[in-house]
């Protein structure tokens, strides 16, 4: 790596150790509902919600009301967003006068957001409008965040608490964890995205007159809006000229905040982070990368505080922290080598594969090539699916890392919440299989992990690669599937399985090269996204109330320590060998392949 990249990667870092232990005691002291002042300010409030909505925040849930719970509240949010674009034409603040979005694209849009993925197969700026920007995508960015930490608190209970049938109160915990985690901190976010330059308005778009025409070369498309290939295979591409530019406007501020720090990652704008709109500045691009990272990392102090072991959470972060380097170092070395074809080509020897600049292709200059791999990288461990550079632009390698990142479950860090409960699965089955090679009962945290847990844990894990490797064969072999690639070959199949991954894993980001505002693929990736999240969900909660059923067992001689370095090698070691075994086939014929044939091996 370059200095630049090793000192940008060593001050990131360290910004987020020091927000980690402050954000996780407090998101602690919240979820436990602690005399804190927030929550004192905060009650009166709080209580009218309870009051209004007929919920009683003392009466704890077992399992699975908290399931049935989570999962009504989510369907109802989507039926709302659903509703919200059907009949956007009829509802106000739309200054452009977008009619409603088609059947397909709404179910899409709908189930993408609920489910904290944000696929947008659509273009905002010229689909949404504000209403339905604000009062179903931003609200739902709110709330399927504050989904996922509460499933992740639940879990922390579970392992917590000894002899107990109950897992914590739903409504409670996702009215604290949207009142007064989400909404404070996406707030001041707001307002300093705007003190640099991000727009917050209700006008409407300004239609200005460029100094001189510009002709452009794009992919043309047949009526259902399917890539037009020639008879090789090949993108057909036809010219257009414009002489004026329109400027969309709207309130993109207050949805950046919360799509960043709610690892959401759907923008106002088609571009997202690469827009100036949404991210003008070294500053706001660091602020945003920090946000995607700061609630996830948090939590792992959050869980150590909770269990009364500090060294536990600890353990984790160094787990993920490990991981996440190892990701970036190569997303970085890939794109800083460049591409071998440019040299071979003689025209431009400075750019050439083996001298400084690397691929540039697809990236803002202002942001250059290490704030874009650590972006990326960040954008597909936090299942954030945001970009200030298109994917489909980087280097095989490099476009293999955030599909990797995607693979091993987004669990170096993951999303909100759900990167920590995915994590403490994964650490559950490596315990099991480390207890099996001494012939001991497998424990963790002084719980027995016996059958129903591996089943329920299996069934967490394996549920994403099902849907994937399954959705992106049923799309290749059919014509529907196939016509939506840009590209032929190996990156053509890498547009499709980085969909189907993306979907399945709640990320919501694309290589962009995939044609998917079609009924195929709104329908087929929306069925993904749906039993991507709350599959392992269900399976989450319900290790969660038996773990809290459980009786501590005391610590013993023949205990495994989960807090020290070998822990940690072997969590790394599970989660690297359940994304090998399931999905190295696939890398193969797609990333891996396409490297090799580049480079010539």
């Amino acid at each position: 790596m370059t200095a630049q990249s090793v000192g940008l990667l060593a001050l990131f870092l360290a910004v987020v150790v020091l927000c980690t232990k402050p954000l996780g005691l407090y998101m602690a002291n919240v979820m436990e509902g602690r005399p804190i002042w927030p929550l004192r300010v905060g009650a009166r409030f709080e209580a009218l919600i309870y009051r209004l909505c007929g919920i009683d925040p003392a009466q704890e849930m077992g399992w699975k009301h908290y399931a049935i719970a989570l999962l009504v509240f989510n369907t109802l949010g989507g039926l709302l967003v659903y509703g919200l674009q059907r009949l956007q034409f009829w509802l106000p603040l739309d200054p452009e006068h977008f009619t409603g979005v088609s059947p397909d694209s709404s179910f899409n849009t709908a189930v993408s957001f609920v489910t904290n993925t944000n696929w947008q197969g659509y273009t905002p700026e010229t689909t949404m409008s504000y209403l339905t920007q604000m009062a179903g995508l931003a609200v739902q960015n709110f709330l399927s965040a504050a989904s996922g930490i509460v499933v992740a608190v639940a879990l922390i209970r579970g392992l917590a608490r000894h002899s107990a049938k109950s897992i914590g109160n739903f409504w409670a915990d996702i009215t604290r964890s949207t009142l007064y985690v989400l909404l404070p901190i996406a707030f001041v976010l707001a307002l300093v995205l705007v003190s640099q330059g991000v727009i917050q308005s209700f006008s409407a778009y300004k239609s200005v007159t460029m100094l001189q025409p510009v002709t452009y070369q794009q992919q043309k498309t047949d009526a259902a809006g399917n890539p037009v290939k020639d008879a090789a295979g090949n993108p057909v591409m036809e010219s257009v000229t414009t002489r004026t530019q329109t400027l969309p406007m709207g309130p993109i501020a207050s949805q950046e905040a919360i799509k960043e720090l709610g690892t959401n990652g759907g923008g106002f704008l088609n571009a997202n982070s690469a827009h100036p709109y949404e991210n003008p500045t070294w500053l706001s691009n660091f602020l945003e990368m920090l946000a995607m990272i700061v609630i996830p990392a948090s939590l792992t102090y959050t869980f150590g505080r909770t269990v009364g072991d500090t060294r536990q959470g600890w353990a984790v972060f160094g787990a993920m922290a490990i991981l996440f380097v190892g990701l970036f170092a190569l997303c970085n070395h890939s794109e800083q080598l460049g591409n071998p074809r440019i040299a071979a080509l003689g025209v431009d020897q400075a750019a050439s594969a083996l001298q400084p600049g690397g691929n540039m292709e697809g990236k803002e200059a202002r942001f250059g090539i290490a704030s874009s791999a650590l972006f990326n990288t960040l954008a597909t461990v936090t299942s954030t699916g945001a970009v200030n550079a298109m994917n489909d632009s980087f280097m095989p390698l490099g476009g293999f890392v955030p599909l990797f990142n995607m693979m091993l479950g987004e669990v170096v860090f993951g999303g909100v919440g759900s990167g920590l409960y995915s994590i403490l699965i994964f650490a559950m089955i490596g315990v099991f299989i480390a207890g099996l090679m001494i012939g001991r009962t497998p424990e963790y945290l002084g719980k027995k992990i016996e059958a129903f847990e591996m089943k329920m844990s299996s069934v967490a894990i394996l549920v994403m690669p099902f849907i994937v490797l399954l959705g992106t064969a049923i799309a290749v072999s059919m014509a529907a599937g196939r016509a939506g690639a840009a590209n032929p070959g190996a990156h053509g199949f890498s547009e499709i399985l980085y969909g189907f991954t993306s979907a399945s894993n709640n990320n919501g980001s694309a290589f962009a090269g995939l044609s998917a505002d079609t009924v195929f693929y709104n329908t087929a990736l929306g069925l993904c996204m749906w039993l991507g999240r709350y599959w392992p969900i269900i399976a989450v909660l319900a290790v969660a109330g038996s773990l809290a059923a459980k009786k501590r067992i005391p610590v013993t001689a023949g205990t495994m320590p989960t807090h020290g370095p070998t822990f940690i090698i072997l969590l790394i070691g599970t989660i690297l060998l359940v994304g090998a075994l399931t999905f190295v086939p696939a890398l193969a014929l797609g990333p891996i392949v396409e490297h090799l044939i580049l480079w010539g091996r």
